[in-house]
């Protein structure tokens, strides 16, 4: 036969000190399992992509974007790229892509122009842009 006891007998079993102590580990745990973790952008970046490698290749049509080293690289021209970091100044979560002309975070919806600037009011901070060279078939980011 089993011995069963009901909740609200269990912790008051425990007594005030014990089912405080509950509390506050089940509260953190369940908080602490919900939420992603901040990230920081890279305030620097010097790195080069060989366009030709399939891995970058989306890079050789205008409207597509690659993601390299947390930064979104798009190719916004027949003759011109755009480089920002991943991670949305909102709240520093690695969301931002290229869509339409521009980029965009995917998780509060704010938005940046390719320079980085901020258009609505959740990207009104701005997020980091880096430079960007092309060489023949090689990019160049850099700060």
């Amino acid at each position: 036969m089993e011995n069963k006891i009901k909740r609200h007998e269990f912790l008051k079993s425990l007594g005030l000190k014990g089912a405080s102590l509950l509390a506050v580990y089940c509260g953190a745990t369940a908080l602490s399992s919900c939420s992603n973790e901040s990230v920081t952008p890279a305030s620097s970046a010097d790195f080069t992509l060989d366009l030709t490698n399939a891995t970058y290749s989306k890079l050789n049509t205008v409207g597509n974007y690659v993601i390299a080293n947390g930064i979104v690289i798009a190719r916004v021209s027949s003759t011109s790229f755009a480089a920002v970091t991943q991670v949305c100044s909102h709240e520093n979560k690695a969301n931002v892509i290229y869509s339409g002309g521009g980029f965009y975070c995917t998780q509060h919806g704010a938005t940046f122009t390719t320079a980085g600037v901020g258009t609505n009011a959740n990207g009104s901070k701005g997020i980091k842009a880096y430079q960007t060279a092309l060489s023949g078939t090689t990019l160049r980011i850099y700060s």
